[in-house]
């Protein structure tokens, strides 16, 4: 297939990246079942950390590579990274914002009534979450007049947390945390881990920890994204050295098992492309009806196969094609292009697809932490989300997407003076501009005032894992 025009060259080859090997290393057994039958399907090639930002173009030359490479175990059934990067590195100062969008604050909001009108949670109830981010998961459950403690391993959020009376531990959660946080705070009616067990190399260890930190009639309760949805939806630019792990329910309940906690719950939410919430508790490590009814589903789709996965990559390494030859033939055509967010999942798939700076200029981000910076390996300016209007490019690719119909009703000024956006995933996709409409055309002199109408204050769409 041609590469695109002008514009592209060769697909990069990840061989003549460079590679660093510090401080990482490389596991030679599965993480949940200890067994050797590991199996490579996939390599997205030498990476760059996803949320590793650059200030400027002094630091391009000494930016680190590794391998992103994703495994089978036939044995459990668990994809999984092997190549495993310190989390000092990948966690003490980040990026990340959890309480940003207008998606998310709806989502958080409902957890929390949802988990605390399942376990009837009081004022003297504790709620401890692993990994809480700025607070604003924690701060809904304060609402709700419930305790409330996070522990975070980043120092940067951990602080912006205790800024917004959101009491937090600026530490790692694990095993022996879980012990400390028992005997300062007593035990917790809910553990919480949101989109965290993925970043974890000591899985079951990590849901040992929660398991001993609940009450008796306590749950852990926690979200993943939905291994059936990456695969569905050819989600594979969701995989970064962050996510060490990829769940199935399958997987999941071995892991819950192992760690003394059965489900007793478990629900598909739509957040982050497709994910799972499941509520695990002590007393039983039987799991409930529907949690083996999806794990029979799974069987029946082929997803204890490795043809399944084999033949995932291969749709994978098609779409990189088809999307390196859609944006270069449209710049070719003399189309102007430019990105919406800076996502740790845009910066793989950038980096996968070889899509730089000499396709898409810049990209536009509403984190004020990552504006003013260049996304890791092609560098990227991250600009404000007023460049849209400054520049007004032809079309703006969103490579947080999963937030795209809200940052399209928040552009509607750009797509009124005829800027498209387009979306790569599962196909690249092109939504045109709106038609015009008097009272946007009006405004459409006013970008300082109207750049996104209906944002929430403080909206961050596109600032996203």
């Amino acid at each position: 297939m041609p590469n695109g025009g002008a514009f592209c060259g060769a697909l990069p080859e990840a061989a003549i990246l460079k590679m660093s090997d510090k401080p990482c290393r490389k596991r030679t057994l599965c993480r949940a079942c200890g067994g050797d039958r590991l199996e490579l399907f996939l390599s997205l090639g030498a990476q760059p950390l996803a949320n590793s930002f650059l200030s400027g173009p002094a630091e391009f030359a000494s930016e680190q590579f590794y391998a992103l490479d994703v495994y089978f175990c036939r044995s459990c059934t668990l994809v999984q990274l092997l190549d495993v990067v310190d989390p000092e590195v990948l966690f003490r100062n980040y990026l990340y914002v959890t309480g940003t969008s207008e998606t998310m604050a709806s989502h958080n909001a409902g957890y929390a009534a949802t988990v605390a009108g399942l376990l009837q949670l009081g004022p003297k109830d504790l709620v401890v979450e692993a990994a809480s981010n700025d607070g604003s998961l924690l701060a809904q459950f304060k609402k709700l007049g419930v305790r409330t403690l996070g522990v975070e391993p980043a120092r940067n959020l951990a602080e912006a947390a205790r800024a917004s009376g959101v009491e937090t531990l600026d530490r790692f959660f694990d095993e022996s945390e879980a012990v400390g946080v028992r005997e300062s705070h007593g035990p917790a009616k809910a553990v919480i881990a949101n989109n965290v067990l993925a970043h974890v190399d000591d899985t079951v260890g990590f849901l040992r920890g929660a398991a001993g930190l609940l009450a008796e009639d306590g749950l852990a309760v926690f979200e993943v994204p939905y291994l059936v949805e990456l695969l569905n939806r050819l989600e594979y630019d969701t995989i970064y050295h962050e996510h060490l792990c990829y769940f199935s329910v399958m997987a999941l309940g071995r892991l819950c098992k192992e760690a003394g906690l059965g489900i007793r719950r478990i629900d598909r939410v739509p957040v982050h492309g497709g994910s799972l919430r499941v509520y695990a508790g002590r007393n039983s490590l039987e799991h409930c009806p529907e949690a083996l009814e999806m794990m029979a589903q799974e069987r029946g789709a082929g997803l204890d196969s490795v043809q399944t996965y084999e033949l995932f990559a291969e749709k994978v390494e098609q779409h990189r094609r088809k999307l390196r030859t859609f944006l270069c033939d449209r710049r070719s055509a003399g189309r102007t292009l430019a990105a919406y967010g800076a996502p740790a999942k845009g910066n793989t798939l950038l980096n996968y697809c070889g899509i730089d700076a000499s396709i898409v200029p810049f990209t536009v981000d509403r984190n004020p932490l990552k504006v003013g910076l260049f996304t890791p390996g092609m560098h990227l300016p991250v600009r404000p989300v007023s460049a849209l209007l400054e520049d007004q490019p032809d079309e703006v690719l969103i490579l947080a997407w999963n937030f795209a119909s809200e940052i399209m009703r928040q552009q509607e000024v750009y797509r009124a003076r005829g800027g498209g956006f387009l979306t790569p995933l599962p196909e690249p996709q092109v939504h045109g501009p709106l038609p015009p409409h008097p009272t946007q055309a009006a405004a459409a002199g006013e970008p300082d005032n109207l750049a996104e109408p209906g944002a929430a204050p403080g909206a961050v769409p596109g600032a996203e894992r």
